[in-house]
């Protein structure tokens, strides 16, 4: 596992652990959406708590299997700030719809990482049970449109559904804005009067990013985009792809 992965999931689990020896603690630390403002840190701690053992057991899963290969894309820091913003956004958008109810559990926050998993890995298969294959993004479009149908009336069973369509919600907009601000914009926005010298020097940086210190997915990815440029050249690269290469080449 990668380094935050890991912390959270040690974190949940032993949140889990407390809130059960101590019950009152679920009491101080759960988000009743309505109170936010009278406590400010119920937007955080609630995704550290949980209604029974298969909610953890579900949402730890989803993190374990989603969760390392999303933070080796983004690296630590943006992982950890999709995380919250998307368990952040999760509690602000129960507000006008479950606000008096009482809300727990990291699923908001993991929908946000199941959201940019789909967004980088769109075809990747998915085994529901371990046995119904499914590509990531048409999982993520089939959980929205039952998080919908299930939020306006459609099915109970005590889940905060909008909650997790906020995780979605807050998932999605973070990416946009880390993309938005990401080197390859500012890449894209200075290739055209670039010179034909500029692009073989960023070529030749590229190419002396330190393979021995990647991760093994990232290796393999390195490995395809540089093929790619080889066989089409710099011009075919996406933002993400250049965005990538930048990331990897300025440590």
């Amino acid at each position: 596992m990668t380094p935050w992965v890991k912390r959270l999931i040690m974190a949940n689990v032993a949140m889990f652990f407390v809130s059960m020896v101590f019950p009152m603690v679920t009491r101080v630390l759960w988000l009743v959406p309505i109170l936010i403002p009278l406590r400010p840190w119920s937007i955080i701690t609630y995704m550290f708590l949980h209604a029974g053992l298969m909610h953890i057991l579900f949402n730890m899963l989803a993190l374990f299997f989603f969760g390392p290969r999303l933070e080796l894309r983004l690296g630590s820091r943006h992982f950890l700030w999709l995380y919250f913003v998307s368990g952040i956004m999760a509690a602000l958008v129960s507000l006008p719809f479950t606000p008096r109810t009482a809300i727990v559990g990291a699923s908001g926050a993991v929908f946000g990482v199941l959201l940019a998993y789909a967004r980088y890995w769109p075809r990747d298969l998915i085994y529901i049970w371990g046995i119904l294959p499914i590509q990531a993004r048409w999982l993520v479009i089939i959980m929205t449109g039952l998080s919908l149908w299930a939020g306006l009336g459609g099915a109970g069973g005590g889940v905060a559904h909008f909650a997790h369509l906020g995780g979605f919600l807050g998932g999605g907009l973070y990416l946009m804005w880390m993309e938005w601000r990401s080197p390859a914009r500012r890449f894209k926005a200075k290739a055209a009067p670039r010179s034909r010298a500029s692009s073989v020097a960023d070529l030749q940086r590229w190419k002396n990013i330190n393979r021995e210190a990647m991760h093994e997915v990232n290796r393999d990815e390195l490995d395809r985009i540089l093929d790619k440029i080889s066989a089409k050249g710099i011009a075919s690269l996406t933002p993400d792809e250049k965005a990538f290469l930048e990331r990897f080449s300025s440590r």
